[in-house]
């Protein structure tokens, strides 16, 4: 499954990026690109990962969701995927993220 980045339009300075597919380094640039911006607005005061259509992500990717960590600012809506889970789980990365039960819980961590 080739992935899929698309950035919903921004309702209160709220801007939810939803991810579905498979994320490496080779596949990683729109979610990078996307990210980059969303962090770098200064109009975004919350960012929203949604990941529930994640079906592979690499240490690329959490690289890139550590990278929106620090701005302070990251949501990640979930169920988070499985194999995202257990990525984030093996990293003892996933007590560093604030996750919440799908995109409108998100919006108002």
């Amino acid at each position: 499954m080739e992935q899929q980045v698309r950035v919903e339009p921004d309702v209160g300075g709220v801007r939810v990026i939803v991810c579905a597919g498979e994320f490496d380094q080779d596949t990683l640039e729109p979610f990078r690109a996307v990210g980059a911006a969303a962090a770098a607005d200064p109009g975004v005061r919350r960012i929203v990962l949604d990941l529930r259509g994640v079906s592979f992500a690499d240490s690329s990717m959490l690289n890139q969701m550590l990278m929106l960590l620090r701005t302070g600012r990251l949501v990640l809506a979930g169920p988070v995927p499985h194999q995202l889970d257990r990525l984030l789980l093996l990293t003892q990365a996933r007590d560093l993220f604030a996750i919440a039960d799908g995109v409108e819980a998100a919006r108002t961590l």
